[in-house]
């Protein structure tokens, strides 16, 4: 994978990949700002291509001090999670390294947890 890029298997199909993310970022109190279809875009046009969506979420009090510390990383915000199927069916999980992050825009390392929870999230899921 890309550098800055962490990738872990899900062990539930795609649907229920996002079905559990979504129920997880309720629970937890994390607003959900977005779902990318992109295979959804994709077949609108007549193209195909495996199950592809991007969750787009975040919470304005771990996000705030991060882009007054290092406004670029606004670039970055809110965070993402890709949920992929790939052509053997398996799904997986893909997100920024919040250590990349910090690297890329030089926010004090102790503000690195304030963008921990997609990784989090995803080890909820993780095989």
């Amino acid at each position: 994978m890309p550098q800055g890029i962490v990738t872990s298997p899900s062990r539930y199909s795609f649907s229920e990949t996002i079905e559990k993310l979504e129920a997880l970022l309720k629970e937890k109190g994390v607003k959900l700002f977005a779902i990318i279809d992109h295979s959804g875009e994709a077949a609108s046009v007549g193209l195909t291509m495996p199950p592809t969506k991007v969750i787009v979420f975040g919470n304005p009090k771990g996000g705030t001090p991060l882009m007054l510390a290092a406004p670029s990383t606004a670039i970055d915000l809110p965070l993402k999670i890709l949920v992929a199927e790939d052509s053997q069916g398996k799904v997986w999980l893909s997100w920024n390294d919040p250590a990349y992050l910090q690297q890329r825009h030089g926010f004090p390392e102790e503000l690195i947890t304030n963008i921990a929870a997609a990784g989090m999230l995803a080890s909820q899921l993780s095989q």
